[in-house]
């Protein structure tokens, strides 16, 4: 989840673009926030079993337009905490049978089907691509990201686990 970068970076940082052409970190994570809603309207609410190409443009216009109200550090950060619930308690509820349900695609796009559990492995797919763009963009903001963070610290507490035993064995052989 973006949850933690988004969070920690500051607003004043809200702004910064790692390469011209690129978002900027509340581009980026108002893109986060919205892109998931179109599979949520397609796959929860309308339940498609076939997606052509006159239902992208209706998706992906309103999970953008959607993305250009969170326009604060708060609301972008609401918008991920809220709608990351959501979708979370969505995909709890989903059924093995939903999930295998298989969803067409018009001629001449391949595969012409996926089941709806591959297509919202997408969800994440699209996550993780954005989440390394953020934990780059902490970098050259001079942040350390969280989840570096965490590795870090559990490597740590190993090293002073191993030293604590390593002196424990040497002062009982003595």
């Amino acid at each position: 989840c973006a949850l933690p970068s988004a969070r920690e970076i500051p607003e004043d940082q809200y702004g910064f673009r790692a390469a011209p052409g690129t978002m900027s970190v509340a581009e980026l994570l108002a893109h986060l926030a919205a892109s998931p809603s179109w599979q949520i309207t397609a796959h929860r609410d309308e339940q498609k079993t076939f997606i052509g190409f006159d239902d992208f443009p209706r998706y992906i216009g309103a999970a953008n337009a959607y993305a250009k109200t969170l326009t604060t550090k708060d609301a972008i950060v609401a918008a991920l905490d809220r709608d990351g619930e959501t979708l979370a308690n969505w995909f709890a509820s989903l059924s093995d049978e939903s999930l295998a349900t298989t969803i067409g695609f018009p001629a001449g796009v391949e595969p012409p089907t996926k089941t709806r559990f591959e297509m919202l492995m997408g969800i994440k797919e699209h996550e993780m691509h954005h989440r390394a763009q953020l934990m780059l963009i902490q970098r050259m903001i001079g942040q350390v990201p969280p989840l570096t963070r965490a590795r870090e610290a559990r490597a740590a507490a190993r090293a002073t686990t191993r030293s604590e035993e390593d002196t424990s064995e040497l002062q009982s052989r003595l």
